[in-house]
């Protein structure tokens, strides 16, 4: 997984971008074939800003929150991007099961 962090009148220091990847880390857990994440963190007035853009083979998935503060909006993005990843999963996995089915089992 290719991660690509940048902002927006804020500096990313190593502690932020530490704390993205083990977060987003999560992520790919749960499905393998992330092929690369672009994360933007500004800052505007009172408010901390994240978004994201995940690329998976077939899809882009893109998410955004806002906090008052920086790591709490980064948990709430990666919580987003994880209901969309696990939905995404869920979609295009095969959905005929030709021996697993009901109809197909015996009766004892």
């Amino acid at each position: 997984m290719n991660l690509q962090l940048t902002g927006h009148h804020l500096e990313v220091t190593p502690a932020l971008r530490e704390y993205v990847e083990t977060k987003l880390s999560k992520i790919s857990n749960h499905f393998d074939h992330v092929i690369d994440v672009k994360v933007t963190m500004r800052v505007e007035k009172l408010a901390q800003k994240v978004e994201a853009t995940l690329h998976v083979p077939g899809n882009d998935m893109h998410a955004e929150s806002s906090d008052e503060n920086m790591y709490s909006a980064i948990d709430i993005l990666t919580d987003k991007l994880d209901r969309q990843v696990l939905k995404h999963k869920e979609k295009s996995g095969n959905h005929r099961k030709v021996n697993g089915a009901v109809k197909h089992q015996t009766i004892n």
